[in-house]
């Protein structure tokens, strides 16, 4: 629901909510400011003429929700994928056409979840941003171990995590610092120091799974331990998580705050100041709707993967780790590129190394956690080539950012580092 003035949707019981300058900009962190780059200011004008208020009301929502992103136009993708399903057409095609409908939604996830931030302040909202941020990959994974595909549920979260911490890292430094030849681009390390320090808890509760698998003689023990640590693993992950969330969210929030100097004040794209242009109502419906396509189009997905790959000639774990997170996470991805073509690395370092921590401290160990209470054993051992390429890219990473200083050569050694793993699992084609 929009408006001609920001205060009209602010109505509650005939009163103005006013809101403060916190609570506007509650819960709105780097993954938030990187998608609202892709987005568009809707011209109401047309709308405003009509008179019957339900259809103002509905046509407002609509225009504000379905074309106030610059990638509007992959939403067609959507009934097609729907209707190639239904016809029962070629897997590859409902594939193809299920991963394109999968990127615009990401991305108006994410202003949903913003919209909600307005009203329900900044703790509540920064939550909902926490856990909606990579709601694709999360119900990927969920509906595949439903399905008992566990190597799929592991290839995609690791490809998850390789993608952003080299491909968009990578892509943003490379972008950042060729167009700004002329100054060194500087950064906050406080935020990468964090993130830095819980992808090596993560990778040390991949580790050890994988010395069991070396370190035993019996193969059937060793797969029951494993899995037991695994999930006593998980746990502890998720308990790092959430006192990451009370670090980020209350105790040293400012760490994590943009700083008002990055505020984006591009014609084309949402101020971070702005008004809420939908009501808390509109937003949450709009969210629940927009979910439950994302996990129509993610049961597509996982269900056509096999067919897919024998198709193109590509092998799961190609498709997996590399196709999988670029097409999923394009619109986080391009707005990561574009913040750092503006020489604000914070947002960008924020959108690549959040989602990855997410990713790799918040899904992986619910996706054990999920898969141990349905009773499928997936465990935390990716593989020695799973792991080997975790374990480099985020040490990789993690000298790249030690000197809260970037320039080009940077993030084209990132995208290297990306090309040469991916040159593996092409041509690495066996389950992890």
């Amino acid at each position: 629901m929009a408006a001609s003035t920001p205060e009209a949707w602010l109505l509650e019981n005939g009163n103005i909510k006013v809101l403060s300058k916190e609570m506007k900009n509650g819960g709105r962190r780097s993954h938030n400011m990187s998608a609202s780059s892709l987005r568009k200011k809707s011209d109401l004008s047309l709308v405003s003429r009509i008179r019957v208020g339900f259809l103002r009301f509905f046509l407002a929502n609509l225009q504000e929700v379905l074309l106030g992103t610059k990638l509007s136009v992959l939403f067609v993708a959507i009934p097609f994928a729907i209707f190639a399903k239904c016809r029962n057409y070629e897997s590859p095609w409902i594939f193809a056409l299920s991963l394109i409908g999968l990127t615009p939604l990401a991305e108006r996830i994410s202003f949903l979840t913003e919209q909600i931030a307005f009203f329900t302040g900044p703790t509540v909202g920064g939550l909902l941003n926490a856990t909606c941020g990579n709601a694709t990959e999360l119900i990927i994974a969920i509906l595949a171990l439903i399905k008992h595909k566990v190597d799929v549920v592991k290839y995609s979260l690791l490809g998850s995590i390789l993608s952003n911490l080299l491909l968009v890292l990578g892509s943003s430094l490379f972008c950042g610092g060729i167009v700004n030849l002329s100054k060194q681009q500087k950064f906050d390390r406080k935020q990468a120091d964090v993130n830095s320090l819980l992808l090596l808890l993560g990778l040390m509760c991949h580790v050890f799974p994988l010395i069991f698998k070396f370190a035993g003689k019996s193969t059937e023990l060793i797969a029951v331990r494993t899995l037991q640590l695994s999930r006593a693993c998980s746990v502890i992950m998720l308990i790092a998580y959430i006192a990451y969330l009370l670090f980020q969210l209350w105790t040293h929030r400012q760490f994590f705050e943009e700083q008002e100097s990055e505020e984006n004040n591009d014609d084309d794209v949402v101020s971070n100041d702005e008004s809420p242009v939908i009501s808390f109502w509109s937003a949450f419906i709009w969210l629940a709707l927009m979910t439950g396509i994302v996990a129509l189009l993610s049961e597509y997905v996982v269900a056509t993967i096999e067919a897919a790959s024998d198709t193109w000639g590509l092998s799961i774990s190609f498709i997996s780790v590399i196709l999988l997170p670029i097409v999923g996470n394009a619109a986080e991805h391009t707005g990561a590129i574009i913040f750092a073509f503006k020489n604000k690395l914070d947002i960008s370092l924020g959108v690549a190394l959040g989602s990855a921590t997410q990713i790799s401290m918040f899904v992986i160990p619910l996706s054990v956690i999920v898969s141990w209470i349905v009773g499928i054993g997936m465990d935390l051992n990716f593989s020695l080539l799973g792991t080997s390429a975790l374990a480099l890219s985020i040490l990789v990473t993690s000298f790249a950012l030690q000197d809260g200083t970037s320039h080009y050569i940077k993030g084209l050694v990132l995208l290297l580092c990306y090309v040469v793993i991916a040159a593996c699992f092409f041509l690495f084609d066996a389950p992890l």
